[in-house]
């Protein structure tokens, strides 16, 4: 079956400001692997998996060891801008283009929580018929994912540090919901205290603090570095049409209500398109803006995101139970499913790759569902 065509008013980065600071080149040299990285990555790999095999034993279904619950599954269009500069047209981008994309909303636990556990969003971005130098691994693929989370930088410098956090997550896995739900209303009350003094804490909304609000408001980073054809990059995912934009913050009632983000979300969908646009932020200070360290924000002063490409999404049933069947159980996203242009990089990026190839194997083998990198004419059913 085809893939639908709406119409959407041309795009062009005819206006865009030009680099306060020169783009710094991309070389192999700019990654500073561990000595012992294949042992800590294998011990990460086997962490996140315990997580999985315990939601299996209870549930006799395979889910992801993160990001286990979608509220949101759907398919909608890429167009890479016109008359991009120089920097911005690379590799996906290097020029306009218009591609299929599926898109996939989710939290952040690997057990299947009713959303009053109130944790950090993610948004997943899978994009079709990709032409181009591939990475190891994925050479037979024809897709480009992007694995983004709804906080600029993430929660651990390295994944030696990430690995000591998700011991701890992992040992809390479908342990007293009701202690968790009541855990995570503290922290959404320490968060607001928090916020009213003008910070954020990462570690209150990653342990169940999130503030309870609409998750089509929020602006979503790749968090992690990647290269971006000649230069390196983080990317981000912000809303831009009237209809997300007034969701930002916008509070949600989570309360007596198990999936409140995805009722939200297959509301807004029901009748409304949807258009976010992805920009990227291009590194230009060696120092200030670190490969090798995730949790380090990238001073937008020295290097503002710009927009490389509009994503709309229009009106769809936005999931189902034979939706999540397609999407959930025979997709894999990863960010090393892609283009040699757009190569992970850094210590949480290089886990990743072994990390999620074995959780996608674990789930392939236990549901008897083979994964499939879908061409440009896949469907989402329902």
């Amino acid at each position: 079956m085809p893939f639908p065509i709406w119409e959407t008013p041309s795009v062009s980065a005819a206006t865009a400001k030009p680099l306060p600071h020169a783009p710094l080149p991309y070389a192999p040299s700019v990654e500073r692997p561990g000595p012992d990285e294949a042992r800590l990555f294998d011990e990460l790999a086997e962490t996140m998996l315990s997580i999985s095999r315990k939601t299996y034993e209870d549930s006799g279904h395979a889910n992801r060891s993160v990001h286990a619950k979608s509220h949101g599954l759907l398919i909608g269009r890429l167009d890479v801008l016109d008359d991009l500069p120089a920097e911005l047209a690379q590799g996906l981008f290097a020029q306009a283009e218009s591609y299929p994309v599926i898109l996939r909303l989710s939290t952040t636990p690997g057990d299947l929580l009713p959303d009053s556990v109130s944790t950090p969003r993610g948004l997943a971005v899978k994009v079709l018929g990709v032409t181009g130098e591939r990475l190891p691994g994925s050479e037979n693929q024809a897709t480009q994912d992007l694995v983004m989370a709804n906080a600029p930088v993430f929660s651990a410098p390295d994944a030696r540090q990430f690995l000591s956090m998700l011991k701890l997550l992992a040992a809390t896995t479908d342990r007293a919901e009701t202690a968790k739900k009541a855990l995570s209303a503290t922290l959404r009350a320490a968060e607001r205290v928090v916020e009213a003094f003008g910070g954020e804490s990462a570690t209150l909304k990653t342990l169940g603090g999130h503030p309870a609000t609409h998750i089509l408001g929020e602006t979503f980073f790749s968090q992690a570095a990647l290269r971006h054809g000649a230069h390196i990059a983080k990317l981000q995912i912000v809303p831009v049409s009237s209809n997300l934009t007034a969701l930002t913050d916008a509070p949600l009632s989570v309360n007596g209500k198990p999936d409140s983000l995805r009722d939200a979300v297959v509301e807004f969908f029901r009748d409304q398109e949807a258009v976010w646009e992805l920009r990227v932020q291009l590194r230009t200070d060696e120092e200030r803006m670190p490969v090798e360290d995730a949790s380090v924000l990238w001073p937008e002063e020295l290097s503002p995101y710009r927009t490389v490409a509009r994503i709309t999404v229009p009106p769809q049933t936005a999931w189902s139970e034979e939706r999540s069947r397609a999407g959930d159980d025979r997709l894999a996203f990863s960010p090393w499913h892609g283009l040699a242009a757009h190569r992970p990089l850094g210590s949480i990026m290089r886990a990743r790759r072994i990390a999620y190839a074995r959780s996608s194997d674990f789930r392939m083998e236990r549901n008897g569902c083979p994964m499939q990198e879908p061409a440009a004419g896949y469907r989402l059913p329902g």
